[in-house]
Formats: structure tokens, C-alpha cells, sequence
């Protein structure tokens, strides 16, 4: 085991900007590219400036490509977004685009409309790209003529959206959002909105029960794109609604991670697509140092677990397990040993998850124990620690290791200028190979931690929790030097 420390990288490959490094106050950032003081409410109010490289690919029909604004802009100003969105984006303290930003905002608001595919990892400013984008295609006369479809996996990324869009809109007159999530809308009423953020089963019910007026719809934007278009996941669903949709409709997708396959069906869902895109080797999230834990075995996991808990409350936590029965079991474990924790997955009701969650995002919780339904997008201030508690796999039979769920689920924490840590659990050769194959995808290094030396683990994971910013150089040092 000892030497996947020397194999697997460095969380600080990529610089933190120096404004970031500088800036006084803890700050996180919800997806969007944006920097916020903690709030309860996990929406940024100020935005940094991103070091990645980004890839762009124009379509082949796309017009004027001459125009200067196809090379990047400088300022939200030169977009020439309407008035109140610009006086919304002043009100957060958003004061220039980050990359991703500059990029791609001129591509998605030109006119005529063209479709876009964007793979860029959380805190590169995709989330606000695609909300500037919506409200610059919403005729606000019309507040309760649904003109703009979001798409999420979770009803809470969705709800999570609804909240960005309502702050980045929050001086547009008659600006409505409602979120299509079970037992949301109305089924008197129906959809009575310009804008609409949901998951696409409880979209496609509404539709079908003609109690979501689809004709002029403007732009449909898919958020987690990968997983929504896997024909193991959401992709059939994608498929309908997109199908029930106007076939003028500007295509907006857009996710961290896109494999060659997905990436492949995207082209085809959404056509004729400029493409932006970070460098593969640049997609692992900086500010984070990745570790790992070399249990004994499977039964001492638990044990390790709660020897972690003291470390897990001083920021907040997310323990990741690989079923609902395993979240309840070992919520039901860690409460019976004294532990506060709390288990949310798909398996509780729609206002029982929304209550868990905020109740995460406000600290009266600090330890969440979920499975993947968090996984993405979710967005929490305080996040310090991710524990793999197990190895994300994928496939019949958990036949290969989910490089593209690790990604995002260690992306968690360390959000934007801050420092987090991730700790997987390995216990076997066939986990010890999963992460191994990790590892090398991304081309990252993780350090190990040792049961048997709790002092110095402890020190070491203190060490970067308690750093309120991650450095340009900033690295952990190797155990036991």
C-alpha cells in the first residue's frame, strides 16, 4: 500500500489566483465562479478570477465568428446585459468574469441562439454562465409564460439553482422561478412561471398533464449533463422531455465531467454545439488534499470512522456510503456511540430532505452521512472533510472504479480559495486498485494516513482543515516528515 502515496497528487498543481489567496474573509463558492462570506444561504457575492486553461470549439454554423466577442470579454459590461442584471450582479459584488465566464457567455447570449456543451468542474463559474444566459432570454412582460427550462438530477441542486437565479435576478421586475420538484407545483395552477428548475421526471409529468405550457420555451439548460444524459441514468428521460420541447430551443449543457461516450450522445442531443472545455489533466480540484485511509479490514472501518468524528465537527462533513441501508446503519451506529449525525437520501420524502439539508447548510448539523444524491452540485459553506467511506464504483457488479463521481463528490469541500480534505477509505485489493485507477486517471497525489499512528494523522488533517486558504504552493507534507 505504501507506495500509491508516491503514484497518486497534489491538490495545488494549478495556482490559486492571488486575489484569492489574499482575500481576509472565509469564503466559499457554490458552483457558480463566485466568492462568498459564509452565508446560510450558499450563494457567492463576489467573483475571482480562475487560472485553467479553457479549450473552445465553434460550431460549424456558427455566424460571425470574426466578432470580437468570440475571443472572451473582460467585464460583464461588455456583454451588454440588460440593466437590471447587471445591477443585480453589482449587488453580489460580481466584478469581472472568471474564465470559463469569458468564454462562454458571448457564445451562449449571441443571436441567433446556438447550442453549447461546457465541461468545467465546480468553481470555475458554470453555474452563473448558464444563469446570465436564462435571464438574458427572459421577456420579463411575460412573468408567468414559462420561457426558460432548467434540468438537475436532484431536487436539491434544483432547488439550489432556483435560489441563484432568484439572487442574480433579484432587480428584475416580475421575475418568477419555481421549481419543478415533487409536490412543488400546484396541480390546480400548473406552472405559472418564467422561468422553471426541476428533475426531469417531475418535468415530464407536468408536461403530459398539460400543466406546463412548453411552446415558448427559449433555452433548456441541462446542469450535471454527464449523468443526465447516461442511458444508465437520466437519459431517457432527457430524451422525452427534450422531445416534447420546441425544436428551436437553445441547447445549454453543461457538467464537470464529460466521458468520451456521454460526451459523444451530447453532440446528438444538442447539435451543431460550440464546445468549451478544460484540459483533462486540470480537472482536479485544487485547495483539496486527497488522502487515504488503509483500514485493516471492512469491520474496522466504522471503528475509524468515529476516531475521525472529533476532526469531521470543526469545520462541517460528508461521509459518502454506497447504499441508503448503509447510510441508516451506520447513522443508527455513530447516534447509539453519542455522535450527532444525519443520514439524507433518496429514500426520505421530498420536505424531509429540503429540512435535513438546510439544516446542513445552516451548522445545526454538522456531519451528513448521503450517498451519491449529493454527490453533485450541492454546495455547503462550511464543507472542510469528504469521506469515501466506500470506493465509488460503477457497473454491473461494481465492475470498475467511478473516476467521474470522485471528482465530484471530493468537490464538496475546498471550495474556491479555501482548503478541504478528502479521505477515502481502502480496506481490500479491490478497493486499494479502484482508487489506484483513480489515481492515475486524474494524475493526482494522495497521501496515506495510518490507523496505527493517530497522532500524526490527526495532526496531519488538522494541519489542512485549519487553513483558512489554500496557497499557490500549498501542499500538505508527506506523513511522518
Amino acid at each position: 500500500m505504501a507506495d500509491l502515496a508516491s503514484r497518486i497528487s497534489k491538490p495545488s498543481d494549478a495556482p490559486v489566483d492571488d486575489a484569492a489567496a489574499s482575500t481576509a474573509a472565509p469564503a466559499e463558492d457554490n458552483g457558480n465562479g463566485t466568492e462568498e462570506v459564509i452565508e446560510d444561504d450558499g450563494i457567492q457575492r463576489g467573483i475571482i478570477e480562475t487560472s485553467y486553461d479553457v479549450e473552445v470549439k465553434l460550431a460549424d454554423l456558427q455566424a460571425d465568428k470574426d466578432s470580437p466577442l468570440y475571443s472572451g470579454v473582460q467585464s460583464f459590461e461588455e456583454l451588454g446585459l440588460p440593466k437590471p442584471i447587471n445591477d443585480g450582479l453589482l449587488a453580489m459584488n460580481f466584478k469581472k468574469p472568471s474564465k470559463i465566464q469569458e468564454r462562454a457567455l458571448p457564445l451562449m447570449i449571441s443571436d441567433p441562439p446556438t447550442n453549447m456543451i461546457a465541461q468545467s468542474q465546480s468553481g470555475t463559474g458554470k453555474t452563473a454562465a448558464f444563469v446570465l444566459t436564462v435571464l438574458s432570454r427572459v421577456d420579463f412582460s411575460k412573468p408567468q409564460q414559462p420561457q426558460a427550462l432548467l434540468l438537475a438530477p436532484s431536487r436539491e441542486l434544483a432547488r439550489q439553482i432556483q435560489g441563484v437565479i432568484q439572487t442574480v435576478g433579484q432587480f428584475c421586475e416580475n421575475l418568477i422561478v419555481e421549481a419543478a420538484i415533487p409536490g412543488a407545483i400546484s396541480r390546480e395552477t400548473g406552472v405559472r412561471s418564467s422561468v422553471v428548475v426541476g428533475t426531469p421526471g417531475t418535468v415530464m409529468d407536468l408536461i403530459r398533464r398539460r400543466q406546463f405550457d412548453v411552446s415558448q420555451l427559449k433555452v433548456l439548460v441541462i446542469d450535471e449533463a454527464d449523468n443526465m444524459l447516461d442511458q444508465q441514468g437520466m437519459g431517457d428521460q432527457c430524451i422525452r422531455v427534450k422531445g416534447m420541447l420546441p425544436k428551436t430551443i437553445q441547447i445549454l449543457l453543461f457538467s464537470a465531467t464529460f466521458p468520451d461516450k456521454v460526451m459523444n450522445y451530447a453532440r446528438k442531443y444538442a447539435p451543431n454545439s460550440n464546445e468549451i472545455k478544460l484540459r483533462h489533466q486540470e480537472l482536479t480540484v485544487k485547495g483539496i488534499s486527497q488522502m487515504y485511509m488503509d483500514c485493516p479490514d471492512e469491520s474496522k472501518k466504522y471503528d475509524i470512522l468515529c476516531k475521525l468524528y472529533g476532526l469531521m465537527t470543526i469545520g462541517s462533513s460528508v461521509i459518502f456510503v454506497k447504499t441508503r441501508e448503509s447510510a441508516n446503519e451506520i447513522q443508527r451506529r455513530m447516534e447509539a456511540d453519542g455522535h450527532k449525525v444525519s443520514a439524507l437520501h433518496g429514500a426520505y420524502e421530498g420536505q424531509n430532505r429540503d429540512a435535513l439539508l438546510d439544516d446542513f447548510r445552516s451548522g445545526r448539523s454538522k456531519v451528513l452521512i448521503t450517498t451519491n444524491v449529493l454527490a453533485r452540485g450541492i454546495d455547503v459553506s462550511s464543507v472542510s472533510m469528504v469521506i469515501n467511506y466506500d470506493i465509488p464504483m460503477k457497473g454491473f457488479g461494481d465492475k470498475e472504479p467511478d473516476a467521474e463521481t470522485y471528482l465530484h463528490r471530493i468537490g464538496r469541500t475546498g471550495r474556491f480559495g479555501r482548503v478541504g480534505v478528502s479521505i477515502s477509505f481502502v480496506y481490500d485489493r479491490k478497493s486499494f486498485e479502484a482508487l489506484s485507477q483513480i489515481a492515475d486517471f486524474y494524475g493526482i497525489d494522495l497521501i496515506q494516513l495510518l490507523p496505527d499512528d493517530w497522532d500524526v494523522t490527526e495532526k496531519k488533517v488538522q494541519e489542512v482543515i485549519k487553513s483558512s486558504r489554500a496557497k499557490p504552493d500549498y501542499a500538505p507534507n508527506a506523513l511522518g516528515n
